[in-house]
């Protein structure tokens, strides 16, 4: 079994003049990372491998998520493959993870991660919002084989939202 969990960065702010790479969050994609990371810490799932975008949202992200579940930074790589739009490189990049790795957990951007959801999974999501998670699971041991699966859970912001 190969389980692959996608999050979507949070809400970016266009406030500042930078670069695309360079777009902090906002507070609401900070307040949401919050959010959703600490619904998914209670599942306590074993997570093998995270992988994030060198954007700075995505990363930003990612920390909030990793430092919620305490995550061991030695297993935390940023990578270009995930600064993606199309979803091209990013399947890319997960078809070449390492079988070692059982579950592993991306940060990236969209239309990639949408188009990454609907592919893989057997749940249409008419769009990944910002900080939104989808769980997938494949039933091969082998990243290289990994085509349809069954989105196992999304979590979402405004599903937690009080």
């Amino acid at each position: 079994m190969k389980t692959l969990i996608l999050v979507r960065h949070g809400k970016s702010s266009w406030e500042y003049s930078v670069n695309d790479i360079d777009r902090p969050l906002q507070e609401r994609g900070i307040n949401d990372a919050l959010l959703v990371s600490s619904s998914f810490k209670s599942q306590n799932l074993k997570i093998d491998a995270v992988y994030s975008s060198p954007a700075n949202r995505a990363l930003h992200t990612s920390m909030i998520f990793l430092r919620e579940l305490n995550f061991n930074l030695d297993s935390f790589q940023a990578t270009k493959w995930l600064y993606d739009f199309s979803g091209d490189y990013v399947l890319q990049f997960i078809k070449e993870l390492d079988n070692d790795l059982d579950t592993v957990m991306i940060f990236g951007h969209n239309h990639a991660f949408t188009h990454i959801a609907n592919s893989l999974g057997n749940t249409y999501i008419d769009n990944v919002p910002t900080t939104g998670l989808v769980e997938l699971e494949f039933t091969t041991d082998d990243w290289t084989m990994v085509t349809k699966g069954i989105t196992k859970q999304t979590i979402f912001p405004k599903h937690l939202r009080g």
